[in-house]
């Protein structure tokens, strides 16, 4: 799994097209303020079962650490397969997209998934400081 996360002053999403024919239709618009947005690539291996429980732990411990160190309790999970490496198969990359955040909702933490299967439009507003752009390989 590859992470490109994001402690956002504000951000915004919107559907623009679909690419997924299996994904449901949808036109969807939102934003969050003081927000962990994490851009996340699922590769193939991350859906082994020898390691998939790996990885989410790695993952869902990354993303609150990185909420926790400006005190934020909302998180965008959005799938960003431009991120590199082998794709997982759409359905298990979801998955797993879904769990982390069922799993982050359970733990208190306001939690949003943008569209699967879509482009969407977005615009994000980040913090200066360092940890407020980090970049994790699991």
């Amino acid at each position: 799994m590859r992470l490109l996360c994001f402690q956002a002053k504000r951000f915004w999403w919107k559907t623009f097209e679909k690419t997924l024919a299996e994904a449901p239709t949808q036109e969807v618009a939102a934003e969050v303020r003081d927000a962990v947005v994490a851009f996340m690539h699922v590769e193939v291996g991350d859906t082994d079962p020898e390691r998939e429980s790996s990885v989410f732990r790695q993952a869902l411990k990354h993303l609150k650490w990185l909420a926790n160190k400006r005190d934020l309790r909302v998180v965008v999970l959005h799938s960003f397969t431009h991120l590199g490496g082998d794709s997982a198969p759409p359905a298990a990359a979801h998955a797993l997209l879904e769990r982390l955040a069922h799993r982050l909702i359970e733990t208190g933490y306001t939690t949003h998934v943008t569209p699967f299967g879509y482009f969407n439009e977005w615009d994000l507003s980040v913090y200066g400081e360092s940890p407020a752009k980090v970049w994790k390989q699991i």
